[in-house]
């Protein structure tokens, strides 16, 4: 019997997972969550929970507890007085299991 909110495993394919995670995000506030066990990406729009979540731990081998994620948009900005717009951008938050760390100064 299926239970209404159980969770699912996603698999996610080598090409999906680098796909999903564009880059990290390197900010203060990203270095401030560092320090409880979290790592932020930025991550594709269409990206969802568990796709991420799979994702991270095929190509980092770590263990995730949580993700938690944000859509923002893309800012107005004027250049030479014409009107231009930033892409936007989804970041993912991802909480690692004790014992478990990502370097993102190192690549892949």
């Amino acid at each position: 019997m299926n239970k209404p909110f159980a969770k699912r495993a996603v698999s996610v394919g080598l090409e999906r997972a680098y796909e999903v995670i564009r880059r990290p995000l390197i900010t203060e506030k990203a270095t401030r969550a560092s320090e409880h066990n979290q790592v932020a990406f930025v991550v594709a729009l269409d990206a969802s929970k568990p796709e991420i979540k799979a994702a991270v731990e095929m190509l980092f081998k770590v263990k995730v507890d949580a993700v938690n994620t944000l859509r923002q948009k893309g800012k107005s900005k004027r250049f030479r007085g014409r009107l231009g717009q930033r892409s936007d951008i989804k970041k993912a938050f991802v909480t690692l299991a004790e014992g478990h760390t990502i370097d993102v100064t190192t690549g892949l």
